[in-house]
C-alpha cells in the first residue's frame, strides 16, 4: 500500500461524536511508552502525525487519521498508565471501553506489545477480553531494534506458548521497528487485503 494523504480529522472522547462516513478503522492501542506514535508515524510516512512524547500516557483521546480518503487510523488511549490514579485510570478504559463496544465501523484492532517485556498480566486480560467480545484483533511487537534477534525470538516463543494455553488458534502477528521501518509494509499490506476483501463483498 501506498499512503500518498494522511491528514488528521478528529479528537474526543465521546464515540458518538467519531466520524460517521462509514468508512473502516483501524485502531491501535496499548500499554503507555509501548511506541504507539512512533509506530503510527512510520507506518503513514508522516513524521508529527501522531504526537510522541517522553512522557508515558500523553494520548487521552480518540484521534482519527484518514489515511488516503479511504480508511481511518484511529489512535486509542493506552491503558493501565499507574501515574494517572485510579479515577484517571478508569476515565480512560471507559472511553476504550465504548469505542470498542460501540465502534461499527472497526474492522481491525492492532494490540502493541513491546518486545522486550515478558507477557504482562494486564495485556493477556485485554487480549481475553477482545476474544470474548470478538472484536478482530492482529498483534503488533514493537521495538524490535532495541534487543537482539536471538532475544527477541526467544520472548516471541514465551508470549507465543503463554497465549495458545488459552487460546487455539493464534491471531495475525506483526513485528516493527519504528526506527528502521520494520513491519510497514507487512501491516500496511494485512489492512489493503482487508480493505479489498470489504469491497468485494
Amino acid at each position: 500500500m501506498n499512503i500518498k494523504k494522511a491528514e488528521f480529522v478528529i479528537s474526543n472522547t465521546d464515540v458518538k461524536k467519531c466520524p460517521q462516513d462509514g468508512k473502516p478503522e483501524y485502531a491501535f492501542i496499548g500499554r503507555s511508552n509501548v511506541g504507539k506514535s512512533s509506530l503510527i508515524n512510520m507506518l503513514t510516512g508522516k513524521k508529527g502525525l501522531a504526537m510522541t512524547s517522553s512522557t508515558p500516557g500523553k494520548t487521552q483521546l480518540i484521534n482519527h487519521f484518514l489515511i488516503n480518503d479511504e480508511w481511518y487510523l484511529v489512535d486509542l488511549p493506552g491503558y493501565g498508565y499507574a501515574q494517572r490514579g485510579k479515577d484517571g485510570r478508569q476515565k480512560i478504559q471507559e472511553i476504550i471501553d465504548r469505542y470498542l463496544d460501540e465502534r461499527e465501523a472497526l474492522t481491525c484492532l492492532f494490540v502493541l506489545l513491546d518486545c522486550r517485556h515478558e507477557p504482562q498480566k494486564i495485556d493477556l486480560e485485554f487480549i481475553r477480553l477482545l476474544g470474548e467480545s470478538g472484536i478482530p484483533f492482529a498483534l503488533v511487537f514493537t521495538k524490535t531494534d532495541k534487543i537482539s534477534q536471538s532475544k527477541l525470538k526467544e520472548n516471541i516463543s514465551v508470549y507465543k506458548a503463554k497465549l495458545l494455553e488459552t487460546w487455539e488458534i493464534l491471531p495475525p502477528i506483526f513485528y516493527t521497528s519504528s526506527e528502521h521501518k520494520k513491519g510497514r509494509e507487512e501491516v500496511l499490506e494485512y489492512i489493503e487485503k482487508i480493505n479489498k476483501s470489504l469491497d468485494e463483498y
